[in-house]
């Protein structure tokens, strides 16, 4: 038997350079749109020697296949070559999931028409392809036939966590890794939006969404995929419409602190309490409770040290006013 050269590839060298080539080809069709392209179908062995031995070889094409001008293209040669079944299974499982049987849509169509409609920023992409992975496991029907998936957005986020165990994709890019799973836990919450939230409801969710608001909101458009055209419009303009509260909010707040100036001060005298890290606790504190519409914002000191008076043992305050 002829010794292999050092230049030869091993044997699992080759299977990983063919899913490598399968993945290329994949790339070509979400790149310029050429659906006729034929498609090069890996083995498990192959997509499972790739994984082990060009990981990021691996990501970087998916990535180029996220963001190419026909992504849905490119989705469905990974649904054709194999490396769904493989790499990504919770995508795979979306696949005929849904039809008329049973009242909703089909949630891998859904899925790409969301990835198409995303901004091209790979966080949101990424988070518009598994954002409903979680649907599979959670679809439950009512007695009078009503479709529900209650509590998708979280088991699609722990359905993440194992996956990037699994399969470390995102593990050399930790801030990426936790926007899309920032994403795929929260990205119901700005379509729960209604007009009738107050101004410190408003304030609260921009909090909370923090450095992660523009992502979310991006994808909250894309997610609207309905065929009714009124329907999407008024799912677009309720997403429109919040966005313009918070920047608004942010503006009035960034003139007129919601807080009076010496309020620290007036809480030192009223509770005889030093300059110390408290006084800035219960400022924080009452920011809060102003975003939780517990008392409301640009009053006078006094009635924010009569608030933190009434409820001393809440906020930790020692003594009386």
């Amino acid at each position: 038997m002829r010794e292999m050269t050092e230049q030869e590839p091993t044997t699992e060298q080759g299977n990983a350079s063919r899913a490598i080539e399968a993945l290329e080809r994949a790339v070509v069709v979400a790149e310029t749109g050429a659906a006729d392209r034929p498609i090069l179908v890996a083995s498990q062995t192959d997509w499972h020697s790739a994984s082990l031995q060009m990981l990021a070889d691996l990501r970087s094409r998916l990535d180029r296949i996220m963001l190419g001008k026909d992504r849905e293209g490119g989705l469905d040669a990974l649904l054709a070559n194999g490396a769904l079944d493989v790499l990504l299974p919770e995508v795979r499982s979306m696949v005929g999931f849904g039809d008329g049987e049973w009242r909703h849509k089909d949630v891998w169509k859904h899925t790409k028409q969301v990835v198409r409609q995303a901004v091209p920023r790979i966080e949101v992409r990424w988070a518009a392809l598994l954002h409903d992975v979680g649907k599979v496991k959670t679809r439950s029907i009512s007695p009078s036939g009503e479709v529900h998936f209650f509590g998708h957005a979280e088991v699609g986020a722990r359905m993440f966590d194992r996956l990037n165990r699994r399969l470390p994709l995102f593990s050399r890019e930790p801030a990426l890794k936790e926007t899309v799973r920032f994403l795929i836990l929260h990205h119901l919450r700005a379509n729960q939006y209604e007009g009738d939230w107050t101004d410190s409801a408003v304030r609260r969710f921009a909090r909370e969404m923090g450095g992660h608001l523009d992502d979310l909101l991006c994808l909250s458009r894309a997610d609207i995929t309905t065929k009714r055209a009124e329907k999407r419009r008024r799912g677009l303009e309720q997403i429109s419409e919040l966005s313009r509260r918070i920047h608004t909010l942010a503006e009035q707040d960034a003139l007129v602190p919601p807080l009076p100036s010496g309020i620290g001060d007036a809480i030192m005298r009223a509770f005889q309490l030093p300059p110390s890290r408290l006084i800035g606790d219960l400022k924080r504190g009452l920011e809060a409770a102003i975003d939780a519409g517990e008392i409301a914002p640009r009053l006078e000191a006094e009635a924010y040290v009569q608030f933190l008076a009434e409820n001393k043992s809440r906020f930790g305050l020692p003594g009386t006013q």
